[in-house]
C-alpha cells in the first residue's frame, strides 16, 4: 500500500469543505491514516515548500499557506499518489477535469484547495514534515 501527503489549504478550510475533500478521497479507494489540523507559520511553509524557493511564486506561497489552518493528512491506497492528484484536478483550476476538486472549488492556481505529493520521495519527506510514526494508524 502506497502513502500520500494531502493538505487541505486555507481557502479550502475557510470554504467549509473539509469533510467533502476527505469523502471524495475515501468514496475513491484512499484511507486517512493520519490526520490533523494546524496552522503554519511562515518559516514552517518556507521548509515544507523548500523546494521551490527559487521560483517566482514562493513568497505568494508561503504567505498564503500561513494565512490560515490547513488539515493534513496521510492518506493509503493502491497507487495513492496518483489516485490523489486525480481526484485534485489539475494545479490550474481551469484546465482541471469537471468532477475534481479544483475543478469544483478552487479560485485560482495558488488557491487551489489542496496539495499533494508528486512521487513517492516526496510522499516521505512531506508525510515526515508533519507526522512521526506514532501518529500513522494502520487499521
Amino acid at each position: 500500500m502506497e502513502k500520500t501527503l494531502s493538505i487541505i489549504k486555507p481557502d479550502g478550510v475557510k470554504k467549509g469543505v473539509i469533510g467533502e475533500v476527505i469523502n471524495r478521497f475515501e468514496n475513491n479507494g484512499l484511507r486517512v491514516v493520519a490526520v490533523k489540523m494546524l496552522w503554519m507559520d511562515k518559516k514552517e511553509a518556507e521548509g515544507f515548500y523548500d523546494v521551490h524557493k527559487d521560483k517566482g511564486f514562493y513568497d505568494s506561497l508561503t504567505d498564503f499557506m500561513s494565512s490560515g489552518p490547513a488539515v493534513v493528512m496521510v492518506l493509503e491506497g493502491e497507487n495513492a499518489i496518483a489516485k490523489n492528484r486525480q481526484i485534485m484536478g489539475a494545479t490550474n483550476p481551469a484546465n482541471a477535469e469537471e468532477g475534481t476538486i479544483r475543478k469544483e472549488f478552487a479560485s485560482g492556481i495558488e488557491r487551489n484547495i489542496v496539495h499533494g505529493s508528486d512521487s513517492p520521495e516526496t510522499a516521505t519527506f512531506e508525510i515526515s514534515y508533519f507526522f512521526n510514526a506514532l501518529e500513522i494508524f494502520d487499521y
